[in-house]
């Protein structure tokens, strides 16, 4: 009999997708937030690929990538480097993937307020979890990585 591993925090998720009441960046957990400038702001992922993924995102409510100013897209990246120094002090990853995802069929789960992830990655980490079961692992919990995150990031 095949052994099974559970993830449910995943099933808020995929109920809610489409269904969310609020914008996660506009009314953030406040327990993920890990750093706020005037015009972006750090936030821990609740459903990360890996440990430590965070992204960065504009305060304003904004769903276009061509809309944003200049003064957000330049803190967005600042967090988004600061996010990297301090995932590097603290976890050590081998590499990083950021990336936008800018509309549902780019793989957007919030498609009307841009956002930069940004994903440790280890050498690997890619492992038959994800190929064969459709599953990541993720070894520490949200709130231990924003504890360790937030400490580094300030």
């Amino acid at each position: 009999m095949p052994k099974q591993l559970w993830a449910p925090w995943r099933l808020e998720y995929i109920e809610q997708a489409d269904e969310r009441p609020r914008c996660i960046f506009c009314e953030p957990e406040p327990e993920l937030v890990l750093a706020r400038e005037e015009h972006a702001f750090l936030l821990l992922n609740r459903f990360p690929y890996s440990a430590g993924h965070v992204m960065a995102a504009p305060v304003r409510h904004v769903g276009d990538y061509g809309a944003l100013t200049d003064g957000e897209v330049l803190e967005i990246h600042r967090l988004a480097s600061s996010a990297i120094a301090a995932l590097a002090a603290e976890y050590g990853p081998h590499g990083y993937n950021l990336g936008w995802n800018l509309g549902r069929s780019a793989g957007a789960g919030v498609v009307d307020h841009v956002h930069l992830h940004v994903v440790p990655r280890w050498t690997g980490d890619t492992n038959f979890m994800p190929v064969l079961a459709d599953t990541k692992v993720i070894p520490e919990a949200l709130v231990a990585t924003a504890e360790r995150l937030r400490t580094r990031l300030a």
